[in-house]
């Protein structure tokens, strides 16, 4: 029995000794990996703070290039995505009025657009007759002074039509700005490498690509001259025509009288005489060939009759006269 409890305090002592072991090499374990998280962040900023030996050039290059690199990320990150100030619109009108003096209207609506700050893209005035003119106007205006000047257009006479468009297109405008600089920062990376070659082959390459880059960037810069042309200034198209009616003077006559038909039926007849001496003009050569050979055959025929030989007349022999017996 001794001998049993003796072997089971052995047995228990052991496994206390064990789990005590372990429990202390967990411990340990533990510590060490604190530690070593520890000194390694350390060390991770001792090597962000000191160069390393040997790389005493480079290490100082690099940390003198890095704030500069890390200053150009955040400028071509802003210039990458630009922000545009307020909304972008494109604004458009169009008015037909109707006004008893042609020339005064434009006169007045020219005054309107530059007295607002805008000016007369186009113009073109046309004359019916001698009483009757109409104009057709292209007016640009800033975009603050549309509404009014539009106002103002529209009251100058009787209105007949008017058409108003708005384009939102600031997302354009901010993505033209975006795309210029990234295209420009492509075009500088590329002149950077144009001087760092050495190759002739490698800077032939280098300036076609170079200029294939810069016709992007200016075709870019036009689309964004565009934009700020069309967004800065609204667009107003005016008709201006004078009254359907006649004037005060009813010297105009909408019906046609017996002048206006004995007019019409003398501009015909002229101009079937025309038609008539243009055809007989057209076929006279043909005419006159056949009249000369219809000459030509009559003169050949006689002379080919007065040639013949006359033909002979035939007589009858006489009879012999036998006497009768008688």
């Amino acid at each position: 029995m001794r001998s049993d409890e003796k072997s089971g305090r052995a047995f228990v002592r052991a496994r206390a000794a064990l789990v005590a072991g372990t429990l202390g090499l967990l411990l340990a374990v533990g510590g060490c990996g604190a530690s070593g998280d520890s000194s390694g962040s350390d060390a991770k900023a001792d090597v962000k703070s000191a160069p390393r030996e040997g790389f005493a050039d480079e290490g100082g290059a690099a940390a003198s290039a890095a704030p500069e690199e890390q200053a150009d990320g955040k400028a071509a990150g802003k210039k990458a995505a630009p922000k545009a100030e307020g909304t972008h619109v494109i604004r458009t009108a169009t008015l037909s009025v109707e006004v008893k003096s042609v020339p005064k209207a434009v006169a007045a609506a020219r005054g309107v657009v530059e007295s607002a700050g805008g000016l007369v893209a186009t113009e073109n005035t046309e004359r019916l007759d001698d009483t009757y003119e109409t104009s057709h106007l292209v007016l640009r205006v800033p975009q603050e002074r549309f509404q009014e000047v539009l106002g103002e257009l529209a009251g100058s006479g009787k209105l007949l039509s008017r058409t108003s468009n708005a384009k939102d297109v600031t997302d354009q405008v901010v993505d033209v700005e975006s795309r210029i600089s990234t295209q420009r920062a492509s075009v500088a990376r590329v002149r950077e490498l144009m001087d760092q070659a050495e190759k002739i082959s490698d800077v032939v390459a280098l300036e076609g690509e170079l200029s294939s880059r810069q016709s992007d960037l200016e075709s870019l810069l036009a689309q964004q001259a565009s934009l700020k042309d069309r967004t800065s200034l609204a667009t107003i198209t005016l008709d201006l025509t004078p009254p359907d009616a006649p004037g005060d003077d009813g010297s105009k006559d909408e019906d046609p009288g017996f002048l206006d038909a004995l007019g019409g039926g003398w501009d015909a007849f002229v101009t079937m005489l025309r038609w008539i001496a243009v055809a007989f003009g057209a076929a006279f050569p043909f005419l006159l060939t056949a009249a000369l050979a219809v000459v030509v055959w009559r003169v050949l025929r006689k002379r080919g009759a007065a040639r013949r030989p006359a033909p002979a007349v035939a007589t009858a022999p006489a009879r012999e006269e036998r006497p009768s017996a008688s």
